[in-house]
């Protein structure tokens, strides 16, 4: 048997931030919902059942908050850092995805959110 790939996911993490171009939203804020997955080299993690060979889903947490805080205009900076910061930190990290959702954004629309998605591909690890 072999394992082609591994994930650690965070699913729907709900913040209130101050991100946006509108200055009422850098003012009230706005209920933001991210996700992100992580792509790595499970193999060890499979094994070993040791927390050193795995990607720690707590330290991912701690980004997302950490980046979150930071008020930024456009959500693509915000999914930006956030992916930027999983590989710096991370260095087993193959690839990440994240998606940061802008609920109830302020627009004369009927929908769930506004949101972003980013892919990033960590040139170290290929």
């Amino acid at each position: 048997m072999r394992t082609e790939a591994g994930f650690v996911t965070l699913k729907g993490v709900r913040v209130h931030a101050f991100h946006g171009v509108m200055p009422q939203e850098r003012v009230t804020g706005a209920d933001f919902v991210v996700s992100v997955k992580v792509k790595y080299p499970l193999q060890n993690a499979v094994k070993s059942d040791d927390v050193r060979d795995t990607i720690n889903y707590a330290k991912i947490f701690e980004i997302i908050n950490k980046e979150m805080q930071k008020p930024s205009n456009l959500l693509e900076h915000v999914a930006g850092r956030i992916g930027e910061s999983i590989v710096n930190q991370m260095p087993m990290t193959e690839e990440v995805f994240v998606t940061v959702e802008k609920v109830n954004p302020p627009m004369d629309a009927d929908l769930d959110c506004a949101m972003v998605e980013l892919h990033f591909i960590n040139d170290k690890t290929f």
